[in-house]
Formats: structure tokens, sequence, C-alpha cells
């Protein structure tokens, strides 16, 4: 990669939109907390954990991810889950980021809702002391388990409700089309939460499209289907609906089987509101940082996409309008003296 986009990527503020904070638990944290709670992990060693990172599909990932968010279990753990991650956000210049996280795949396990959010909470407290970054949780809904289950959990989350800033659906995604999660979504937005929703991501464009008929949401997640359908992405453009690209997590679940096939330079320069992020990072191979380098290689990103990219993101958040205002001058003036 050129000197001056390398330097253009590291200067760059980052927002990241696509991060699910279960998956950037690194195999050396895995095996520490199994250690101090005495879990037994399918694994014999941080090597055999990682050479099992060599995935096939979403669904090949996601067995191996909910059995190491086993080791989840007290606040602490879900503060250091946290933190590790704002630390490696602060290295690549992130200054806000919306954390997803799964609090059904805890709740199911016995883990009580307000260990986890305090856990969160502290480390998000905490990165805004020591960093500067400000963050949001977004709930989501496992969607492969039934809609009933996500009520059940969004009213358990009631307690919590100014600790959250919006819901999202995440999971398996055949089989499992947004339909089927209309009624806990229209909740949601009557008690005032921003919505996001995976699709098109394994599932078809058509997703998509129930995602934001039907479920109403302001962003997409992956949506990198949508080119199935030309009058989608003429929608995407016309409405500047953001879509949350996670460009190393669609190369090691197989949804490309190149970056340089990727279709996110193709979206981007028809006037998409893609953005770059990280997905699960502790089993995809990169953060933040390494997503923007890889894409920028592959897909010879200029240094103005590039600096538009980084103001998507700004733009799809969900920040208040005068931090977004404030945060796209600051964007332009570090891309001016890169």
């Amino acid at each position: 990669m050129p000197t001056d986009r390398e330097h253009l990527i590291r200067c760059l503020p980052k927002v990241e939109l696509h991060l699910h904070i279960e998956g950037t638990l690194e195999p050396e944290m895995m095996f520490s907390l199994a250690g101090k709670h005495g879990a037994k992990l399918p694994y014999a060693s941080v090597e055999a954990v990682r050479k099992a990172y060599a995935f096939h599909d979403l669904q090949s990932f996601l067995d191996l991810y909910y059995a190491g968010c086993d080791v989840l279990r007290d606040r602490r753990d879900f503060y250091a889950l946290a933190m590790a991650y704002f630390t490696r956000a602060h290295a690549d210049r992130v200054v806000h980021a919306e954390l997803f996280f799964d609090p059904q795949t805890h709740t199911a396990r016995g883990i009580p809702m307000e260990v986890v959010f305090a856990g969160l909470r502290d480390a998000m407290d905490d990165a805004h002391r020591r960093y500067g970054i400000t963050s949001d949780l977004i709930l989501c809904f496992l969607r492969h388990l039934s809609e009933e289950d996500a009520l059940a959990t969004l009213d358990a989350a009631l307690p919590f409700r100014s600790e959250l800033t919006g819901v999202g659906l995440d999971s398996g995604e055949k089989g499992n089309p947004p339909s089927k999660f209309q009624r806990v979504f229209a909740k949601a937005r009557s008690l005032g939460l921003r919505a996001v929703a995976h699709a098109g991501e394994e599932g078809p464009a058509g997703y998509i499209t129930e995602a934001l008929d039907l479920l109403h949401v302001e962003r997409i997640d992956h949506g990198v289907r949508c080119d199935e359908d030309p009058a989608l992405v003429e929608r995407l453009v016309r409405e500047r609906i953001p879509l949350t690209v996670c460009p190393l997590s669609n190369l090691k679940l197989c949804v490309v089987k190149d970056l340089k096939q990727h279709n996110f330079a193709k979206l981007l320069r028809k006037g998409v509101a893609v953005t770059i992020n990280s997905d699960d990072p502790a089993y995809f191979g990169g953060y933040i940082g390494e997503n923007y380098r890889a894409a920028a290689t592959a897909l010879e990103l200029t240094h103005a996409e590039l600096v538009t990219v980084a103001e998507n993101a700004a733009r799809a958040s969900f920040m208040p309008a005068t931090a977004k205002t404030s945060l796209l001058s600051t964007i332009r003036t570090e891309a001016a003296r890169a």
C-alpha cells in the first residue's frame, strides 16, 4: 500500500458501527477466563482455537462463537472483554463505537441481564475517560430463536432502557427473515429505540427490503447482496441508507472468495453510503484499521474515497447532530493534513 494511503488510514478518525463485542474475545482471554471459572473448552490450546478459525460459512463461525461466550460469566469478564476492544480501537483511531451485544446468549446460561449491562457500561465509561471514545449499546435479537423469546428479552432489558440506544438482529440469517420479528421491532421503536438489522449477508436481497419496509431500520448491517436487485441499490442511494460492511468478515465467511471481487467499491462509486467495520475481529483476522487497509489495497480505494467512507460512518452513527458536525469537520481537517 502506498505510504500516503497508509498514513491517511492511520490518521482518519473512525466510527465503528458493526462490532459484536462478544466477537472481540481473543483466544488468550478465552483461556484466561476459562481458567478463572474452571470452565472446560473444546480446544486444548490457543493455537488449537486459532486453527479452528477456518470457517466455511456463517454457521460454522457461530458454533465456535457461542462456545467461546461460555467463559463470560461475571461483571469483570464483560468489562475486560469490552476494555480490550476499546484499547485496540483507540490504537486504530476509533472515536465512536456502537457496540452490538447478544443478551440471549448470556441469559440462556443463567447470567443475569444486569451483569452484562454493568460490565459493558463500566468499560464504556472507562474508555471515555481514558481515550475520549464515545459509545452506544445496541441490543441484538438472535434470529434463530423465536420472536417470543426476543419480546421477552426486550421486556427484561426495560429496566436498563437508559443504557440502550437501539436494537438489532443477528445470528443465522438463512431461513430467518426479518419479517419474523416485526412485532418486537415495532415495540422497540415505540420505546424510542433506534433500529438496525443484519440482512443480505447470506440471505437474499429481499431480506434487505424486508428489514427496511417491515422493521423500519435506519441502517443495514452487511447488505452486500443488495446488488442482486438494481432497484434496491437505487433506493439505497436515493434514501441514503447506510450499509455497515465488514470486508474481512465477508472474506473469512466465504461471502466473497477474494477481496478483489468484493462489491464494496462498486457500491461506493454508485453513491451507496457504505462504511467499513470489523464485525467479529477476534475471529476474522483484523480490527477496523486492518479492514480499512485490506479493502483499500484490494479495491484500490483512493484518498478521497477513504475519506468518504469515514464520513459515511460519522453520518450513519447515532451520535447527536452537534457531535456529528464536529466529527465531520475533524475528519476533513485530518484528511487534508495526511
